[in-house]
Order: structure tokens, then C-alpha cells, then sequence
């Protein structure tokens, strides 16, 4: 098995969002072009060592990628063109993540001609005072007006949306979702407020002046979205995910299958050779390293491997093929998991198709829940896996 996606990660931003705990620096003052010039290094040192015929995806996420002048943007696009581009065909999803406030028609613009033909916009809410609490620059009127020129470039546009926000209320969600649903998309990605250490947000909370709606509200605003998203045309393919027929994103989906990917750029993350690896976050230090930029490798076991392939594919609607399961790992699921999924079917949080293990609509709110039982719950031996 060899990559099928390439992720690139782009560590700058104009503004630090107070929710955000990616890998990430303010833009002013970066070295930019060293940064692209170590980017285009570890790409090149990286297919050579672990080369792959094929690429069906490319993103380009951060950190903010449209927060690059154009001319740093052109030098992007061409460092993806001479070395990643060659390994795709025309079937090929490549997506480019961008901030409402931060893409200008002429970005749009060398993004369409370096073969860029999806752009996934941060838009979380068309709230003006949700948008100003949660430390995002820009305003509603800014998102029509850039999905209007990115609807003249590009045919497959994404928004995400944040629910769960401090003081958000039903009705703000329900509006923020008929919004979006108005504009020219093809995917809507729908998260809720998690609150992770080290920024603005869990400051705020352990300081009590977060006011978060409650685990009940929360629970409410998860089913509106579900309801009103595909009421507006856009099915749910995955807990958080929603799109027109034929365009879910096909990169996530390699994340779900629990496929193998390059992971390119300072802090990003890869998956190759069975092996789980982090690259070395700081910028300074990932632009100074010699050889390929990891800061450590996790080689995971067949067990482990098995348990992941769960727990990730059971995130989408589809649930786990049993077939492709046992074709990749040679053994059933009922060889394996067995006992948690008999201990889970009763229960209702799963269920069985004729060809699938999938989430029922109880068991989604619960889907942490269930993604645990299957960890540590393999019943083969170890020694009989590492033969397979």
C-alpha cells in the first residue's frame, strides 16, 4: 500500500482565532521563502524514499494557505506542480483551504491555473457578533461577495460551519446553515466547539467567562444542522460532513478508510509504511533540518491498525465494508470484533447491512462512545497478526 493523498500544510496566519490550536504563527515578519523553499525539500527527499505511482488527492490546508501574497501563492502552486502534479490524472480532487477576508480574485486566479479545482472556505458562522466572539476577521457580506468570485472559477466550493459557540442560539445555527445553503456550494463541514489547551477559549473557561451552551443545546443544535442541511438538498455522508451527490471530499475519505498519506509541512502529519509520523513543528527548526524534518514515528501493529480502521470508518454514514475489511487485514470482522459488535447491536448504537457495520442515527451522538469499545478489543494474538 502507497499514499493515495498528499496533505500541505501552511503554518501562517493573519489573525489567531481564539478556538485554534492547529500549528500555526502570525504571517508579519515570517520567513516565507524559507519556509517554501524547506516545503519543496521535504517533498522531494520524501518521494524519494517513499514513492507512490498515484495521487487521487491534494489539500492545502494551515494555518491560513491564502494568507501567502501571489506571488508566494504562485511559487506554492508551482512547487506542487513540478513535483506532485506529475503523480495525479484528471480525476484528481485538489483543494485549497481558504479565509473568506483573505482571498483575492487574483489568488483565486494562479490557485484555478496551478490546477487547484476545490476551494474549502472558514466561513463558522454568518453571525457578525458569533464571528467578532470568536476572533474571525471577517463579516457576512465578505463571504457572499468571495463565493462569488470563487463560484466564477470553480464549481465544487466547501463551507465549514461551527455550532456550540458561547451564547450561540438555535436560531442562530438554523440561520447560519439557510445561509449557506443559499450560496454556491457543493459541501458543507459542520464542527462543534471543542475546547482544546493553550487557547484564547480555554483561557477564557477557566477564567468562567465562557459562556457555552449546554450539553442538551449543543445535542439540539448537532440534529438541526442534520435536518435543515439535508432538508436543503445536501446528504450526510459522515458525522460531521454533509454534500451534493458526487462531491463528498475524497481526501477525508482516504483519512477514513484509514488509507495511507504523505503528510508535507511544518507539524503535519503522515501516515506511510504502517508507520504514524509528526513532522518537527517549530518553523526555524523545520526549515534548519537536515534529511526529512519528523520529529517522531509510531509504527503501528496489525491489531492497532485493525482497531483504527473502526474507529475511523465507522465516522462515516456508510459505516465499515465487511469485504473490505477482510481483504485487507484476512480476517472477518467477527474474527476480530466479534464480541463488541454482538455487545453493541442490542444496545442500537450500531447495526448491520448486507455489506456494511455502520453508526445508527442513536448511535451517532454517541460515536465516541462506541469508537471506544473497540479499542483494546481485538481477539486475536498479536504473534498471529504480525504473519498476516
Amino acid at each position: 500500500m502507497t499514499p493515495r493523498a498528499a496533505y500541505v500544510h501552511i503554518p501562517f496566519c493573519e489573525h489567531i482565532c481564539y478556538y485554534c490550536d492547529f500549528n500555526k504563527v502570525f504571517l508579519k515578519n515570517q520567513p516565507v521563502a524559507e519556509y517554501l523553499d524547506a516545503l519543496e525539500r521535504e517533498i522531494e527527499l520524501t518521494l524519494q524514499q517513499y514513492p507512490t505511482d498515484r495521487l487521487e488527492t491534494i489539500f492545502i490546508g494551515g494555518g491560513t494557505p491564502t494568507a501567502l501574497n501571489e506571488d508566494q501563492m504562485q511559487r506554492l502552486m508551482d512547487i506542487i506542480k513540478k513535483h506532485l502534479l506529475p503523480l495525479t490524472d484528471d480525476t484528481l480532487e485538489y483543494t485549497v483551504e481558504s479565509n473568506p477576508d483573505g482571498v483575492s480574485p487574483e489568488k483565486l486566479d494562479i490557485m484555478k491555473a496551478g490546477g487547484v479545482n476545490r476551494v474549502s472556505f472558514g466561513v463558522q458562522s454568518f453571525d457578525d457578533g458569533l464571528l467578532e466572539r470568536i476572533g474571525r476577521t471577517h463579516r457576512e457580506a465578505k463571504v457572499a461577495e468571495t463565493l462569488a468570485h470563487a463560484a466564477k472559477r470553480f464549481d465544487n466550493i466547501s463551507v465549514d460551519l461551527m455550532f456550540g459557540l458561547p451564547n450561540q442560539t438555535l436560531e442562530q445555527v438554523r440561520y447560519d446553515v439557510e445561509r449557506a445553503l443559499r450560496l454556491p456550494i457543493t459541501h458543507i463541514s459542520s464542527y462543534s466547539l471543542i475546547l482544546e489547551p493553550h487557547t484564547v477559549f480555554a483561557i477564557q473557561e477557566r477564567k468562567g467567562k465562557l459562556p457555552l451552551p449546554t450539553q442538551d443545546l449543543e445535542a439540539d443544535m448537532y440534529r438541526l444542522m442534520i435536518e435543515t442541511i439535508e432538508a436543503g438538498g445536501l446528504h450526510q455522508y459522515e458525522i460531521s460532513n454533509f454534500s451534493l451527490p458526487g462531491r463528498e471530499s475524497r481526501h477525508n475519505r482516504v483519512y477514513w478508510e484509514n488509507d495511507e498519506y504523505y503528510g508535507f509541512g511544518a507539524g503535519s502529519h503522515s501516515y506511510i509504511n504502517k508507520t504514524r509520523r509528526a513532522n518537527i513543528a517549530p518553523i526555524p527548526h523545520y526549515i534548519k533540518a537536515e534529511g526529512l524534518p519528523v520529529r517522531n514515528e509510531t509504527p503501528l501493529t496489525e491489531v492497532e491498525r485493525m482497531e483504527e480502521e473502526m474507529f475511523l470508518g465507522l465516522r462515516m454514514k456508510e459505516g465499515v465494508s465487511e469485504q473490505h475489511f477482510e481483504a485487507k487485514y484476512g480476517y472477518s470482522l467477527d474474527q476480530v470484533f466479534g464480541q463488541t459488535i454482538a455487545k453493541l447491536l442490542p444496545r442500537g448504537l450500531v447495526e448491520r447491512t448486507a455489506t456494511h457495520i455502520r453508526l445508527t442515527d442513536a448511535g451517532v451522538p454517541l460515536a465516541n462512545e462506541v469508537f471506544a469499545e473497540f479499542i483494546g478489543e481485538a481477539e486475536i494474538e498479536e504473534q498471529k497478526t504480525d504473519q498476516v
